[in-house]
């Protein structure tokens, strides 16, 4: 369990680090197409900053994508090694957020999600917890 809200975190490779000096303001769960396609896994983790707040050492490669929902979604990640680290929309950009991987910090034995967005395909193996708020749109 973390002792301090410094966070650290990067790539598979070590290329891209970043540091954020404070905890998440939430930790959320996207289980939208595209979101499963880009994690290669049933759902992808962010957890949600003050954009202001998040210092990248390293270069990363941006994909482009348009969401479920329709909207611009800037998927970063290590040209080196692929892995994602922030992804980025336009809403986000003007409310000063942006989101980050959850699985590339150091230490993620804090991190508790507590949102579900996409949640209409959500694996239908997966049991969503109980009470999580529950979301079938960004």
């Amino acid at each position: 369990m973390k002792t301090t809200d410094l966070r650290t975190g990067g790539c598979l490779c070590g290329n891209v680090r970043y540091t954020v000096p404070s905890a998440p303001l939430a930790t959320v769960i996207c289980h939208c197409r595209h979101c499963q396609r880009q994690a290669g896994s049933a759902f992808s983790v962010v957890a949600v900053f003050a954009r202001s707040e998040v210092r990248i050492e390293g270069a990363l490669s941006t994909f482009e994508d348009r969401g479920t929902s329709g909207q611009k979604v800037y998927r970063q990640f290590c040209a080196n090694c692929g892995s994602p680290v922030l992804t980025d929309t336009e809403r986000a950009r003007e409310q000063g957020l942006i989101f980050v991987k959850a699985g590339t910090f150091d230490d993620t034995s804090d991190l508790r999600p507590t949102t579900h967005y996409w949640t209409k395909h959500a694996q239908p193996w997966l049991a969503l917890p109980d009470g999580a708020e529950l979301l079938d749109q960004e």
